[in-house]
Protein backbone atom coordinates (compact mmCIF):
# COMPACT_ATOMS: atom_id res chain seq x y z
CA UNK A 1 0.00 0.00 0.00
CA UNK A 2 1.35 3.63 -0.19
CA UNK A 3 1.63 6.10 2.33
CA UNK A 4 -1.34 8.40 2.93
CA UNK A 5 -0.82 12.10 3.74
CA UNK A 6 -3.94 14.07 5.25
CA UNK A 7 -4.65 17.50 2.76
CA UNK A 8 -5.77 19.83 5.62
CA UNK A 9 -7.72 21.90 2.86
CA UNK A 10 -10.33 19.11 3.22
CA UNK A 11 -9.95 17.59 6.09
CA UNK A 12 -10.65 18.15 9.91
CA UNK A 13 -12.38 21.00 8.54
CA UNK A 14 -14.60 21.19 11.31
CA UNK A 15 -11.86 22.87 13.26
CA UNK A 16 -9.06 25.80 13.15
CA UNK A 17 -6.84 24.79 10.52
CA UNK A 18 -4.17 24.61 13.26
CA UNK A 19 -6.22 22.35 15.34
CA UNK A 20 -6.12 19.92 12.35
CA UNK A 21 -2.10 19.33 12.81
CA UNK A 22 -2.95 17.22 15.80
CA UNK A 23 -6.20 15.56 14.31
CA UNK A 24 -4.30 14.38 11.38
CA UNK A 25 -1.20 12.94 13.68
CA UNK A 26 -4.09 11.12 16.05
CA UNK A 27 -5.38 9.37 13.60
CA UNK A 28 -2.35 8.40 11.83
CA UNK A 29 -1.14 10.63 9.77
CA UNK A 30 2.41 10.68 9.02
CA UNK A 31 2.22 13.65 6.64
CA UNK A 32 0.03 16.16 5.84
CA UNK A 33 -0.44 18.67 2.62
CA UNK A 34 -2.38 22.28 3.11
CA UNK A 35 -3.89 24.52 0.55
CA UNK A 36 -3.59 28.17 1.65
CA UNK A 37 -2.88 28.74 5.69
CA UNK A 38 -0.42 31.34 5.08
CA UNK A 39 -3.37 33.16 8.01
CA UNK A 40 -1.62 31.01 10.65
CA UNK A 41 1.69 32.54 11.45
CA UNK A 42 4.06 30.17 9.85
CA UNK A 43 6.49 29.77 13.30
CA UNK A 44 3.12 28.41 14.74
CA UNK A 45 2.49 26.08 11.88
CA UNK A 46 6.11 24.87 12.27
CA UNK A 47 6.03 24.31 16.10
CA UNK A 48 2.30 22.52 15.58
CA UNK A 49 3.87 20.18 12.76
CA UNK A 50 7.19 19.24 14.76
CA UNK A 51 5.31 18.66 18.05
CA UNK A 52 3.43 15.87 16.21
CA UNK A 53 7.07 14.73 14.19
CA UNK A 54 4.65 15.21 10.89
CA UNK A 55 6.31 15.68 7.48
CA UNK A 56 4.78 18.45 5.85
CA UNK A 57 4.55 17.81 1.86
CA UNK A 58 3.06 20.67 0.33
CA UNK A 59 1.17 23.74 0.32
CA UNK A 60 -0.74 25.77 -2.39
CA UNK A 61 0.89 29.41 -4.29
CA UNK A 62 -1.57 32.42 -3.29
CA UNK A 63 -4.28 32.76 -5.72
CA UNK A 64 -4.52 36.28 -6.25
CA UNK A 65 -6.22 38.96 -5.52
CA UNK A 66 -9.36 39.87 -8.51
CA UNK A 67 -12.58 38.33 -9.08
CA UNK A 68 -12.08 35.12 -10.78
CA UNK A 69 -8.63 34.43 -9.52
CA UNK A 70 -7.29 30.90 -9.74
CA UNK A 71 -3.60 30.85 -9.64
CA UNK A 72 -1.38 33.85 -11.67
CA UNK A 73 1.24 31.52 -12.98
CA UNK A 74 0.03 31.87 -16.94
CA UNK A 75 -1.72 34.92 -16.82
CA UNK A 76 0.08 37.50 -19.01
CA UNK A 77 0.47 40.99 -17.40
CA UNK A 78 0.42 40.03 -14.08
CA UNK A 79 4.31 38.51 -13.61
CA UNK A 80 4.73 40.73 -10.98
CA UNK A 81 1.94 39.63 -8.88
CA UNK A 82 2.82 36.23 -9.61
CA UNK A 83 6.39 36.75 -8.49
CA UNK A 84 5.33 38.69 -4.79
CA UNK A 85 3.20 35.65 -4.57
CA UNK A 86 6.08 33.07 -5.00
CA UNK A 87 7.58 34.82 -2.28
CA UNK A 88 5.18 34.92 -0.08
CA UNK A 89 4.76 31.14 -0.80
CA UNK A 90 8.85 30.35 -0.71
CA UNK A 91 8.84 31.99 2.76
CA UNK A 92 6.54 30.58 4.34
CA UNK A 93 7.10 26.93 2.97
CA UNK A 94 11.02 27.31 4.29
CA UNK A 95 9.86 28.00 7.24
CA UNK A 96 7.33 25.16 7.89
CA UNK A 97 10.14 23.14 6.09
CA UNK A 98 7.51 22.20 3.42
CA UNK A 99 9.13 19.95 0.50
CA UNK A 100 6.91 21.41 -2.35
CA UNK A 101 4.56 24.09 -4.24
CA UNK A 102 1.83 24.21 -6.29
CA UNK A 103 1.80 26.59 -8.78
CA UNK A 104 -1.40 27.32 -9.68
CA UNK A 105 -1.74 28.13 -13.33
CA UNK A 106 -5.16 30.40 -13.55
CA UNK A 107 -7.71 30.87 -15.82
CA UNK A 108 -7.35 31.93 -19.08
CA UNK A 109 -9.84 32.90 -21.86
CA UNK A 110 -9.33 30.63 -25.56
CA UNK A 111 -8.02 33.25 -27.21
CA UNK A 112 -5.15 33.99 -24.68
CA UNK A 113 -3.85 30.51 -24.58
CA UNK A 114 -1.26 30.70 -26.54
CA UNK A 115 0.23 33.82 -24.95
CA UNK A 116 -0.24 32.03 -21.50
CA UNK A 117 1.79 29.28 -22.40
CA UNK A 118 4.75 30.95 -23.08
CA UNK A 119 4.15 32.86 -19.61
CA UNK A 120 3.73 29.86 -17.33
CA UNK A 121 7.16 28.00 -18.76
CA UNK A 122 8.30 31.59 -17.92
CA UNK A 123 7.06 31.22 -14.47
CA UNK A 124 7.61 28.21 -13.67
CA UNK A 125 11.22 28.59 -14.79
CA UNK A 126 11.72 31.26 -12.27
CA UNK A 127 9.94 29.58 -9.69
CA UNK A 128 12.09 26.20 -9.66
CA UNK A 129 14.81 28.16 -9.64
CA UNK A 130 14.05 29.94 -6.72
CA UNK A 131 12.70 26.89 -5.13
CA UNK A 132 15.82 24.82 -5.34
CA UNK A 133 17.30 26.77 -3.46
CA UNK A 134 15.39 26.13 -1.06
CA UNK A 135 15.18 22.33 -1.51
CA UNK A 136 11.40 22.55 -2.74
CA UNK A 137 9.68 20.66 -5.42
CA UNK A 138 7.38 22.52 -7.81
CA UNK A 139 4.33 20.93 -8.21
CA UNK A 140 1.77 21.57 -11.73
CA UNK A 141 -1.60 19.99 -11.86
CA UNK A 142 -4.00 19.55 -14.58
CA UNK A 143 -7.98 20.21 -13.35
CA UNK A 144 -11.26 19.25 -14.77
CA UNK A 145 -12.50 21.97 -16.06
CA UNK A 146 -16.10 21.04 -14.76
CA UNK A 147 -15.04 21.89 -11.30
CA UNK A 148 -12.81 24.57 -12.43
CA UNK A 149 -13.93 26.28 -15.69
CA UNK A 150 -11.19 27.91 -17.87
CA UNK A 151 -8.18 26.34 -15.64
CA UNK A 152 -5.62 26.64 -17.99
CA UNK A 153 -3.71 22.95 -17.67
CA UNK A 154 -6.21 20.64 -17.93
CA UNK A 155 -4.98 17.58 -19.30
CA UNK A 156 -2.00 15.36 -17.81
CA UNK A 157 -0.07 15.42 -21.47
CA UNK A 158 -0.39 18.96 -21.34
CA UNK A 159 1.23 19.18 -18.49
CA UNK A 160 4.08 16.46 -19.55
CA UNK A 161 5.09 19.10 -22.46
CA UNK A 162 4.91 22.19 -20.61
CA UNK A 163 7.53 20.32 -18.07
CA UNK A 164 9.45 18.89 -20.89
CA UNK A 165 9.78 22.85 -22.41
CA UNK A 166 10.21 24.25 -18.95
CA UNK A 167 13.36 21.72 -18.65
CA UNK A 168 13.80 22.17 -14.25
CA UNK A 169 14.66 18.93 -12.57
CA UNK A 170 12.59 19.77 -10.35
CA UNK A 171 8.82 20.78 -11.90
CA UNK A 172 7.01 17.76 -11.21
CA UNK A 173 3.67 16.75 -11.94
CA UNK A 174 0.65 16.71 -9.29
CA UNK A 175 -1.05 13.57 -10.49
CA UNK A 176 -5.10 14.49 -9.23
CA UNK A 177 -7.37 10.98 -9.71
CA UNK A 178 -10.35 13.16 -9.21
CA UNK A 179 -9.54 15.40 -11.99
CA UNK A 180 -7.95 13.19 -14.64
CA UNK A 181 -10.83 10.67 -14.46
CA UNK A 182 -13.23 13.38 -14.88
CA UNK A 183 -11.18 14.95 -17.73
CA UNK A 184 -9.41 11.70 -19.15
CA UNK A 185 -10.13 8.92 -17.34
CA UNK A 186 -7.72 5.87 -18.33
CA UNK A 187 -5.70 6.13 -14.52
CA UNK A 188 -3.46 3.20 -15.19
CA UNK A 189 -2.18 3.72 -18.22
CA UNK A 190 -1.29 7.59 -17.34
CA UNK A 191 0.16 6.50 -14.26
CA UNK A 192 2.19 4.48 -15.96
CA UNK A 193 2.97 6.74 -18.58
CA UNK A 194 3.99 9.68 -17.03
CA UNK A 195 5.14 7.86 -13.46
CA UNK A 196 8.69 9.48 -13.96
CA UNK A 197 7.38 13.02 -13.78
CA UNK A 198 4.63 12.61 -11.40
CA UNK A 199 5.66 14.19 -7.36
CA UNK A 200 2.54 13.70 -5.90
CA UNK A 201 -0.79 11.51 -6.42
CA UNK A 202 -4.16 13.07 -4.97
CA UNK A 203 -6.96 10.95 -4.75
CA UNK A 204 -10.99 11.14 -3.96
CA UNK A 205 -14.62 10.04 -5.40
CA UNK A 206 -15.70 10.52 -8.92
CA UNK A 207 -18.07 11.67 -8.79
CA UNK A 208 -18.57 12.86 -5.85
CA UNK A 209 -15.15 13.93 -4.16
CA UNK A 210 -15.98 12.30 -1.04
CA UNK A 211 -14.00 9.33 0.53
CA UNK A 212 -12.28 7.08 -2.20
CA UNK A 213 -14.48 3.86 -1.42
CA UNK A 214 -17.71 4.63 -3.53
CA UNK A 215 -17.88 6.36 -6.97
CA UNK A 216 -16.15 4.97 -10.20
CA UNK A 217 -12.93 4.71 -9.53
CA UNK A 218 -11.02 1.48 -8.55
CA UNK A 219 -8.77 2.69 -6.22
CA UNK A 220 -7.52 -0.57 -4.55
CA UNK A 221 -6.49 -1.21 -7.88
CA UNK A 222 -5.02 2.28 -8.79
CA UNK A 223 -3.11 1.48 -5.15
CA UNK A 224 -1.74 -2.12 -6.45
CA UNK A 225 -0.96 -0.25 -9.87
CA UNK A 226 1.64 2.47 -7.98
CA UNK A 227 2.79 -0.42 -5.93
CA UNK A 228 3.80 -2.16 -8.80
CA UNK A 229 5.69 1.08 -10.21
CA UNK A 230 7.87 0.98 -6.78
CA UNK A 231 6.41 4.55 -6.12
CA UNK A 232 7.71 5.87 -3.74
CA UNK A 233 5.85 9.05 -3.36
CA UNK A 234 2.51 9.96 -1.41
CA UNK A 235 -0.62 9.65 -1.90
CA UNK A 236 -2.67 13.06 -0.41
CA UNK A 237 -6.30 12.28 0.32
CA UNK A 238 -7.90 15.28 -1.00
CA UNK A 239 -11.62 14.32 -0.48
CA UNK A 240 -14.63 16.13 0.86
CA UNK A 241 -15.57 14.27 3.81
CA UNK A 242 -19.30 12.69 3.60
CA UNK A 243 -19.68 13.73 7.51
CA UNK A 244 -16.77 13.90 10.50
CA UNK A 245 -13.17 13.44 9.20
CA UNK A 246 -12.88 10.87 11.57
CA UNK A 247 -15.85 8.32 11.09
CA UNK A 248 -15.03 8.27 7.06
CA UNK A 249 -11.44 6.98 7.48
CA UNK A 250 -12.58 3.28 7.12
CA UNK A 251 -11.37 3.76 4.01
CA UNK A 252 -7.99 3.44 4.83
CA UNK A 253 -8.91 -0.31 5.80
CA UNK A 254 -11.76 -1.22 3.45
CA UNK A 255 -9.11 -0.34 0.30
CA UNK A 256 -6.15 -2.29 1.84
CA UNK A 257 -7.04 -5.60 0.92
CA UNK A 258 -6.80 -7.70 -2.29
Amino acid sequence: MPRFSANLGFLFSDRPEIERVAAAASCGFKAVEMHWPYHVPAHDMREALASHDLTMLGLNMPIGNAAGDFGLAALSGRESEFQHALDQALSYGSTIRASALHCLAGIVSADERMAAERTFITNLQMAADRAGQAGMTILIEPMNHRDRPGYFLHHVEQAAAIIEQAGRRNIKLMFDCYHVQITQGDLTTRLRTHLNLIGHVQIAAVPSRAEPDEGEVNYRDIFRTLDSLSYQGWVGAEYRPRGRTEDGLVWLSNLSGN
